[in-house]
């Protein structure tokens, strides 16, 4: 396994990120109301506001994404004013599940967070992605406060670096 980083409008990312945007329509909870689709911004994940990373297997094979994007600073867990990052579109292929990927990919994404000058990594999901919560808690996430208003998201979670 590898990692490429590359610009979210590369093909591999392009074609991820929708598959990502698909499955998250077809598996979003009906009482929430419907999954709204946003393809991320280019220039948010230019180094060094922020990174797209690619997933690949040993054979090359694109199987996961990933980025990290500056936003704008907060309250830290001291109450201080840190400097923030947010995690986005952490995505394996189902064939590519169980392998430890995610994992690895967000242990880059973090490292290079912290090359950037991050004191603290925030993401949001939704509830019903119970392996992605799994994922975070043992990475050492913990839930806060919404730091934003995505309609997608259900959970919010940070990560002092």
């Amino acid at each position: 396994m590898q990692l490429r980083e590359t610009t979210v409008t590369s093909a591999d990312a392009v074609r991820l990120l929708t598959d990502y945007f698909e499955s998250r329509e077809l598996g979003f909870p009906t009482n929430q109301g419907v999954y709204r689709v946003t393809f991320p911004p280019p220039e948010h994940f230019v180094p060094p506001a922020g990174v797209f990373l690619i997933v690949e297997t040993d054979d090359g094979e694109a199987v996961g994404c990933g980025g990290i994007r500056r936003i704008a600073d907060g309250p830290g867990v001291n109450g201080a004013n840190t400097v923030r990052f947010e995690v986005k579109h952490v995505w394996t292929e189902p064939q590519a599940r169980g392998l430890g990927y995610a994992g690895l990919l967000m242990a880059d994404l973090e490292a290079r967070a912290v090359a950037f000058g991050a004191d603290e990594l925030v993401l949001d999901t939704n509830a019903s992605l119970t392996s992605a919560a799994r994922l975070y808690a043992r990475l050492g996430y913990h839930s806060i406060e919404p730091y934003n208003d995505n309609p997608n998201a259900t959970n919010w979670y940070a990560k002092a670096l």
